[in-house]
């Protein structure tokens, strides 16, 4: 409950949008920070995303399974060190179909999830509007928090603009998004420091997406 006076409800945010909060018990936040700061370290570990225009990313990442960046998908940080990413857990993609049946209830097919991108956000980082769109399944995405609570912007299917609703995620909070939402544009425009659970010792933000890619790149 992370201190509320009420627990916080199950909520569909649009059809197809689902969150679930405190999904995830202090104990399995501790274990997935443990797991997320070894898959950090060098090699293929966390970087600093830059744009094809020049820019950068504020929040930085680290990817398992396949390696993302604007905008596809490869088997090495082709825009790193060129290392091969590292492998997805099995325990992480069944992380999230139980994802999948807490947010849409149980008898959903989903396949392997077979990439995680991972992003660590200071007290200053943002992530702009987008889409999730370089993967070739239409499976849903996973989004799991911890740490700093954030304000999550979902929007809608056709523009980067309103509609929209901003969602507060807070460590240990559950997102789903499938079906009429799976192209949704959404973002993070703010990040509240200090707002994260003092046990975990995190300071900052992370986020892990799990997709299913659906693609069949060479050297798989």
């Amino acid at each position: 409950m992370n201190g509320e006076l009420f627990p916080r409800e199950r909520t569909e945010i649009v059809p197809g949008a689902v969150h679930v909060p405190d999904w995830l018990g202090p104990g399995r936040q501790r274990e997935l920070l443990a797991a997320c700061r070894v898959w950090a370290r060098p090699p293929a570990g966390l970087r600093t995303v830059r744009t094809p225009g020049g820019g950068t990313m504020t929040a930085r990442q680290v990817c398992l399974g396949l390696h993302w960046y604007p905008y596809a998908y490869a088997r090495t940080v082709v825009d790193g060190d060129g290392a091969p990413v590292k492998p997805m857990p099995g325990w992480l993609a069944q992380l999230g179909r139980d994802a999948v049946a807490a947010a849409y209830g149980e008898g959903v097919a989903v396949p392997p999830y077979d990439i995680a991108l991972i992003n660590f956000y200071d007290g200053d980082s943002r992530m702009g509007m987008h889409r999730d769109a370089e993967e070739k399944s239409p499976a849903p995405v996973v989004s799991l928090s911890l740490g700093d609570t954030c304000v999550f912007r979902f929007g809608n299917t056709d523009n980067r603009g309103r509609p929209y609703r901003d969602v507060q995620l807070c460590s240990g909070d559950l997102f789903v998004f499938g079906g009429p939402a799976r192209l949704a544009y959404h973002g993070v425009p703010k990040v509240l420091p200090g707002t994260g659970p003092r046990g975990l010792g995190l300071s900052g933000r992370l986020n892990i997406t799990l997709r299913v890619s659906g693609l069949d790149l060479p050297g798989g």
